[in-house]
């Protein structure tokens, strides 16, 4: 019997889990899971998601953060996306190319959007 997808984006290598707390640095390859109590620092070119009722301190960079709940405290920099879906709460500044913030999530920060690489394409409007 195949096992339901809870993030919506496939395999989870890691979960640190509901009821768990860790203090420190989080270094990973693929995509982990917090559901727990994190405070520290979390480094990756892979995705971290933030689960429902987690609550993580930490200074993030990462390829792509998805926050499903829960509470971030702390500044994300992320250098595909960030996803932040409600009912989270996120309070620090977050630098990405692209963000989605749905309806119902609290932001207290500053957010900075990179722009893609590769060289600008400007046409001049015709007169």
């Amino acid at each position: 019997m195949p096992q339901n997808d809870l993030t919506g984006i496939g395999e989870i290598n890691a979960l640190l889990g509901r009821g768990t707390e860790f203090d420190g640095k989080l270094n990973f390859v693929g995509k982990v899971r917090i559901d727990g109590k994190f405070t520290g620092e979390i480094f990756s070119d892979d995705v971290l998601i933030i689960g429902e009722g987690a609550e993580v301190r930490a200074e993030i960079e990462v390829g792509t953060l998805i926050v499903r709940g829960g509470a971030l405290h702390g500044n994300v920099r992320a250098t595909q996306l960030v996803e932040v879906h409600a009912p989270a709460r996120v309070y620090g500044d977050i630098h990405a190319p692209q963000l989605f913030i749905d309806k119902g999530v609290v932001f207290e920060g500053k957010c900075t959007m990179a722009q893609p690489s590769g060289p600008a394409r400007f046409t001049p409007a015709a007169e």
